[in-house]
């Protein structure tokens, strides 16, 4: 029996860190059979209901040491949790919750995670003190395994694999066509359908200007249909429903909270996917939905390039007159676009199993 302990940003319903959750249960139940899994959650009795698993508060101490001292290893990650740019308070806690295992003689194990940036001299010091105890490292792309080198961790522990929600399991597209009519955004026979997935602080940013000045383009050019899909409700819904009032009824807006297989078939029902969402991206390409990226983090850009696609835009220099160029191409190449994405995550999804591979090692090198 493995009794692991995962580490993340769970039990706050964003869909994309909520889909890390379920594959990386999913995995660790399919590769190691014999598992008891604990989750640190902000929401311990929900995600212990949902992903049937235990859970215990990721903010109380008494929990945090209870789980601790049960566990055979800690699994940090996976998602993007060593990075300052969020915060210093962020990469502190997930710094913390390791070195804890350390100090109580438990495996640590970094779980496919995206590392960076990390810009704070104390925080790189930290990383490279806590990271070189590590048992493992598995990050999701390579620009993580060159900036943990940079900080002195030695190679021999790192290995690269990809976002484990590319192995999520995908639904029947039927589930997203019901909640598209429920919502008021049905898809409409002979209509092309645009989804997009937005994320910004402020809804008065020219981004979101732009958005719904290539929102208007689409409808007059193609005559489509556009969607906007919040993934992080709480931060999300609110953007979406400035941009859609902007738009006086030329766009479509989910306002409900949705579970992550309920999202993942809403995006399979599209024709293309603008997102800005690293996990909007991720399942597009899962559904075999041609994507245009529009990148916030370094994370995006990785991604992309590990399915060999482009990316056009930032957030900052994100404009209709360039959105025009792109999405023509896209337009024309849409089914080289499909075969050379699924061709990239074939291969992808073969390289996630060395995440139990290496577990199961550990833990036998431990009995």
């Amino acid at each position: 029996m493995y009794n692991i302990l995962i580490s993340g940003y769970y039990g706050f319903n964003n869909i994309g860190d909520e889909s890390i959750l379920r594959t990386v249960i999913d995995n660790l139940r399919e590769k190691l059979p014999d598992v008891n899994i604990t989750v640190l959650s902000q929401s311990p009795a929900q995600t212990a209901e949902k992903y049937g698993v235990k859970a215990a508060g990721r903010m109380n101490p008494f929990d945090i040491l209870r789980s601790l001292w049960r566990c055979d290893m800690l699994l940090s990650g996976g998602g993007s949790l060593l990075q300052d740019a969020t915060s210093a308070r962020s990469i502190l806690y997930y710094l913390f919750i390791l070195r804890l295992a350390q100090l109580l003689g438990r495996r640590t194990f970094i779980y496919s995670q995206g590392i960076g940036p990390i810009s704070g001299a104390r925080n790189r010091r930290y990383t490279a003190y806590v990271l070189r105890r590590a048992d493992g490292i598995v990050v999701r792309d390579e620009k993580s395994r060159d900036l943990l080198l940079e900080l002195g961790v030695p190679a021999a522990l790192i290995h690269v694999t990809a976002d484990p929600v590319i192995r999520v399991k995908t639904p029947e597209p039927e589930l997203g066509l019901g909640i598209l009519e429920e919502e008021g955004c049905p898809r409409r026979p002979g209509r092309l359908t645009v989804g997009w997935a937005v994320k910004s602080r402020k809804s008065g940013k020219p981004f979101l200007r732009e958005v719904e000045r290539c929102i208007r383009w689409l409808r007059e050019e193609y005559g489509a249909d556009s969607v906007l899909i919040p993934f992080f409700h709480d931060e999300d819904v609110a953007i979406c429903e400035a941009v859609a009032q902007g738009l006086d009824g030329q766009a479509g807006c989910l306002r409900k909270k949705h579970l992550s297989e309920e999202t993942l078939s809403i995006i399979g029902c599209m024709d293309v996917l603008v997102g800005v969402r690293l996990h909007s991206l991720i399942y597009a390409a899962v559904m075999g939905v041609p994507m245009i990226g529009v990148s916030y983090d370094p994370k995006v850009d990785s991604f992309l390039a590990s399915i060999r696609q482009n990316t056009p835009f930032t957030v900052e220099d994100f404009t209709l007159e360039g959105f025009q160029t792109v999405f023509r191409q896209v337009m024309a190449d849409r089914e080289t676009i499909r075969q050379t994405v699924a061709e990239r995550l074939e291969h992808l999804i073969d390289s996630l199993d060395q995440n139990e591979e290496l577990i199961r090692e550990i833990m036998e090198r431990a009995k």
